[in-house]
């Protein structure tokens, strides 16, 4: 399973000339503790979080405190610039991830790193989505009857034209165990791969066989 089947697509992002205080807005309205920073192509340039704000917060009581510094001292040092727009508190080293990545790797990511969420970056430095902890959380509790039907239905029947009944079909624990025989190598493959990306899979375990190794004919050249 990879990141490309359990991230979020509908990423709220915003760009760097968006004003704080919009920026804040849009994170409590949604629920989010960060938003993506976008340039006007859709490129991620940085990331805006909770403590990029905490930060800010800390930054704007400054002045005070040495103002009082001033007045007993009688020297104050020049007044500390307050933050307006996204940009001026972006973190832009940003640690990203491939949507071809595995969920353990962005799992290993997020718990080396400590972070919550992983924006996901094609090789053209596109923003194609984001995936959280949470994500990762519910792609691992989605309940086993629930995933053999997706198995059945969307795979074995829509997308492979093949009898559902005519192939057996167990979950447990999210580890799907496949078995029965099907008219060519290709579909077999075919069905095992599909299988692994449905979210909540754990892993495969594949009796299946086939009639024919369509793979050694295409590769076949008569005399």
């Amino acid at each position: 399973m990879k990141v490309r089947d359990i991230m979020t697509t509908s990423t709220i992002s915003v760009r760097g000339d968006t004003l704080l205080k919009e920026a804040a807005r849009i994170m409590v309205r949604n629920h989010v503790s960060g938003l993506p920073v976008i340039d006007g192509d859709g490129r991620l340039v940085g990331i805006v979080t909770e403590g990029d704000f905490l930060r800010q917060e800390v930054s704007r009581d400054r002045p005070y405190r040495l103002s009082l510094l001033d007045a007993l001292f009688g020297d104050g040092p020049p007044e500390t610039p307050i933050a307006e727009t996204v940009a001026e508190v972006m973190t832009d080293k940003v640690v990203t991830i491939t949507p071809e990545a595995s969920i353990g790797e962005a799992a290993r990511l997020m718990a080396n790193r400590s972070i919550k969420r992983l924006p996901v970056v094609g090789d053209d430095g596109m923003l194609e989505g984001i995936i959280s902890r949470a994500d990762i959380v519910n792609a691992f509790t989605k309940p086993d009857d629930i995933i053999e039907d997706e198995i059945r239905e969307d795979i074995i029947r829509r997308l492979l034209f093949l009898d559902p009944e005519s192939i057996e079909v167990t979950v447990s624990d999210g580890v799907v165990h496949l078995a029965g025989e099907l008219e060519n190598r290709t579909e077999v493959n075919l069905l095992e791969e599909l299988a692994r990306r449905i979210a909540g899979v754990v892993k495969v375990e594949s009796d299946l066989t086939y009639v024919i190794d369509d793979r050694k004919l295409e590769g076949h050249t008569p005399i």
